[in-house]
């Protein structure tokens, strides 16, 4: 499921070079490790390329700036988020407004969302042949 195609690959390491304010404001706090979760940034999967991605829990995490308020918008996102479900992992989005009112508010959220999602995989059987 990780073999991005090649393109998505290149796209994915530019836009780590680039990351908006927002992205580089939590990927400073996200990359601190005080317990067993590592993150992802601008990790390719699939026909995408996600802000940050917690392998572990299996835990997508978009920082929505303000297009996302545009027109067609919100319906990419849909699509976007039932691949994404559809391969088991979770989209949690984060408006970009949120990260710049409080940064640790907001990574402490999305850890303790990638804890949840742990515990509730652990505790959940695995499906039946």
């Amino acid at each position: 499921m990780d073999n991005a195609p090649k393109p998505k690959t290149a796209l994915a390491r530019k836009f780590r070079k680039s990351l908006t304010v927002p992205e580089y404001l939590l990927w400073q706090r996200l990359k601190e490790r005080h317990d067993t979760l590592t993150f992802r940034r601008q990790h390719p999967l699939g026909p995408y390329i996600l802000d940050f991605y917690c392998p572990k829990a299996k835990l997508a995490i978009e920082v929505d700036g303000h297009e996302h308020g545009l027109a067609g918008h919100h319906e990419r996102d849909l699509i976007r988020d039932k691949w994404f479900a559809e391969k088991g992992i979770e989209t949690y989005r984060v408006p970009a407004a949120e990260v710049f009112r409080n940064v640790d508010t907001v990574a402490d959220g999305i850890r303790l969302k990638a804890l949840e999602r742990l515990q509730f995989r652990k505790d959940t059987p695995p499906p039946r042949p």
